[in-house]
C-alpha cells in the first residue's frame, strides 16, 4: 500500500502536465470563398443614354422601311465616226465631175488637172522615151510619164490596141500604142485605156474621154474642180 500511496501522487502530476502543453484549436472561420455576391432586389437596371433624333442614322429613324436600290448608271457609249463625203454624186452614185479634175496617176505619185472632154473616146496621157518591144511573143512598150517638168519611173505594159492619128495639117499619120492604167479621181480607182503621146507642150498632160467615164460618172462642164485631190499617202 505503500508503494502506490507513492506512485499515485506522481502519475497525476504528469497527466495535469500533459494536459497543460495541448494546444489550443482555433476557432473555425466562416468560409467567404464561396459566398454568394447577393444583389439587392430593389436595384436599378442601367438603361443606354438615347441619342437625339437630330443625330440618328435614316435606318434608325426608320427601322422598318428597306432602303432604296441605287440607280444603274450605264456608261455612255462612244458616238460613231461621222461619215465624210469625199465628193458629189448624183441620186444613181455615180461621181459628178468639172470639165477640170484633179487626177491621179499611178506610177506618177503627183495629182495632175486633167480635161474632161467629152468629144473624145479614148483618154490620152503625157508619155516620152515611148519604145515599143517583143515579149512572149506580145506587143509591149515601155515609157515614162511626163508632166510640169515631174517624170515617172520607167514603166513597161503590154499594149493593148494601136490606133494610127493623121494630123490636120498634113497627111502623115502617127502610130500610137494604147496601154491600160490606173488612176483615181476622188473615191473612185478604176482602170483605164490611154493613148500614149507626148503632150508635154499642152495645157493638159491628161485627157480623160468618154471610155473613162462613161459608166462611172456624168459631166456637168458648167463646174470646175467638183472633186477634192487625192491624199498621195492614201494612194500608197
Amino acid at each position: 500500500m505503500k508503494k502506490w500511496g507513492f506512485f499515485l501522487p506522481a502519475l497525476m502530476s504528469v497527466v495535469m502536465v500533459g494536459c497543460s502543453t495541448t494546444p489550443e484549436q482555433p476557432a473555425d472561420k466562416p468560409d467567404t470563398s464561396k459566398a454568394e455576391t447577393t444583389q439587392p432586389e430593389n436595384a436599378a437596371t442601367t438603361q443606354p443614354a438615347e441619342k437625339p433624333e437630330s443625330e440618328l442614322s435614316p435606318m434608325e429613324k426608320h427601322p422598318n422601311v428597306k432602303p432604296k436600290p441605287m440607280p444603274t448608271v450605264k456608261p455612255k457609249q462612244p458616238k460613231a465616226p461621222e461619215t465624210v463625203s469625199v465628193g458629189e454624186k448624183n441620186a444613181d452614185g455615180k461621181l459628178i465631175l468639172g470639165q477640170k479634175e484633179w487626177v491621179h496617176i499611178e506610177g506618177l505619185d503627183v495629182n495632175v488637172v486633167a480635161r474632161i472632154d467629152t468629144g473624145a473616146t479614148t483618154s490620152s496621157v503625157s508619155a516620152i522615151d515611148i519604145v515599143a518591144f517583143e515579149r512572149d511573143g506580145k506587143k509591149w512598150v515601155k515609157f515614162k510619164l511626163a508632166h510640169d517638168g515631174k517624170e515617172s519611173k520607167e514603166l513597161e505594159l503590154p499594149v493593148i490596141s494601136t490606133k494610127f492619128i493623121r494630123q490636120s495639117s498634113s497627111d502623115e499619120t502617127f502610130e500610137r500604142y494604147v496601154v491600160e492604167g490606173w488612176i483615181k479621181v476622188g473615191d473612185l480607182k478604176v482602170k483605164t485605156p490611154f493613148t500614149l503621146a507626148d503632150r508635154t507642150h499642152m495645157d493638159f498632160g491628161l485627157l480623160l474621154g468618154r471610155s473613162f467615164f462613161r459608166d462611172v460618172a456624168i459631166v456637168d462642164v458648167s463646174r470646175e474642180f467638183v472633186q477634192p485631190k487625192v491624199s498621195l499617202d492614201a494612194s500608197k
